[in-house]
């Protein structure tokens, strides 16, 4: 059964079709930790202006664990399925620390072209409605992190749920 994931956000919903044929461990994790809730209630805590936002930590359901939102992870890794798949705008890819294999929950929707991360991040899906919610999730106001980084969301940027779906339901 062709399934996809609808992503509901405060701004919106996203839609997005898996790509098993390239990374299916990959895809495969993304729908049990959806199907198991790992993904309700969190945020999008990372936002790159042009560039990205990233979600997926299960510690942003948590504000008093602010200072470490983009450390969190289900408690296991992925393997890397790097592929040929080009990070365009809506696609959907693992995040990861500097380990090709550490890949766990979190995961960032490219707001633009950006092939410099091709076959170093796994590609596993893109976005086939909502690109207008993409847009404005981009546009989010943000500060600089602890990192230094200006990616932080000045308001928080939620995702109600994750629920994945036949595709003809979508």
């Amino acid at each position: 059964m062709n399934e996809v994931a609808v992503i509901k956000t405060n701004a919106g919903d996203l839609v997005v079709e898996f790509w098993p044929d390239v990374a299916p461990k990959t895809v495969e994790n993304f729908k049990t930790l959806a199907k198991k809730g790992l993904y309700d209630g969190t945020a999008f805590h990372r936002i790159v202006k042009g560039f990205m936002i990233q979600g997926g930590d299960p510690l942003t359901k948590d504000a008093a664990r602010e200072d470490e939102w983009g450390t969190g992870g289900p408690g296991h890794n992925v393997k890397a399925e790097f592929n040929d798949r080009s990070h365009q705008r809506g696609v959907i890819s693992m995040a990861r620390s500097q380990h090709p294999d550490s890949a766990g929950s979190q995961f960032f929707i490219c707001l633009a072209d950006a092939k410099f991360l091709d076959r170093n991040y796994t590609a596993f899906g893109r976005l086939i409605k909502g690109d207008d919610v993409l847009g404005k999730l981009g546009d989010t106001p943000v500060k600089s992190g602890n990192s230094g980084e200006k990616s932080k969301p000045l308001n928080r940027v939620g995702v109600d749920s994750i629920k994945i779906v036949p595709a003809d339901a979508a």
